[in-house]
């Protein structure tokens, strides 16, 4: 590729690429092959466990892009060169509109899991959206993310193919569990922003602590939490399991 057309892909990539980079696609791939892979241990079939993917994955990037969205501006002010938003190489306004298109996918695909577990999904994705209102500048942070994490239980429990009632509720076990682990998966996604989020005056929980003990002790810390609450998953798997 010629040096003028590769600086020219790298100052605008172009909007599809802009918005895949928005969707903060690690994460949302992380999060959503978790789901499937606990679908998958719980004994569903090949064909549902690609239907959690699907769906919790098109969930977890509509959060990603509204999250880009309410922190452009603070991306901007920590010079985030990584946020396309930010480097102006996607509007706003079309990260919006994609929410939309997305949600016009997202709300049959996830009643396609069972018309139960498609409005616990549903519930779970509108808190994750809650995320990124001014509570995510609060020592309350760790709330939407404890709620959307605890409800995945639950959507897997009552999950099946196709609308109609499935399965039944999950154990509280493995509710309070999931939920444990989306307060460490959101100390997790903090870590590296803490310095800019205290610059641009986010008070959420991970920056509060590590104003008290530090980043690098945090990073042990959330490490280590993140570790036992896994192991804790694991062995309540295998032991209590997720049906009741």
């Amino acid at each position: 590729m010629p040096d003028t057309a590769l600086m020219k892909l790298r100052r605008n990539p172009g909007t599809a690429i802009a918005l895949v980079l928005a969707s903060h696609p690690l994460e949302s791939l992380s999060i959503s092959v978790g789901v499937a892979v606990a679908a998958a241990v719980s004994g569903r079939s090949l064909r549902e466990v690609g239907l959690v993917l699907a769906t919790v994955l098109v969930g977890r990037i509509t959060a990603g892009w509204l999250n880009d969205v309410a922190d452009r501006e603070r991306d901007v002010a920590a010079e985030r060169s990584e946020k396309p938003l930010a480097r102006d190489w996607v509007h706003p306004g079309t990260v919006t509109f994609a929410v939309a298109c997305a949600t016009c996918v997202l709300v049959p695909l996830s009643i396609s899991n069972g018309t139960t577990a498609g409005i616990i999904h549903l519930v779970a994705v509108a808190v994750a959206w809650l995320y990124n209102t001014r509570i995510k500048l609060t020592a309350l942070s760790w709330v939407p993310w404890a709620v959307s994490f605890g409800l995945y239980p639950s959507f897997l429990s009552y999950g099946g193919w196709g609308g109609g009632p499935h399965g039944g509720p999950a154990t509280p076990l493995m509710t309070v569990l999931a939920a444990l682990l989306g307060i460490g998966v959101h100390f997790l996604l903090a870590l590296p922003d803490l310095v800019g989020d205290n610059h641009n005056g986010v008070k959420s929980l991970p920056v509060r602590v590590a104003l008290r003990i530090g980043a690098p002790k945090l990073l042990i810390v959330t490490t280590a939490y993140l570790v036992l609450v896994t192991a804790g998953l694991v062995v309540a798997g295998l032991t209590v399991g997720l049906y009741q």
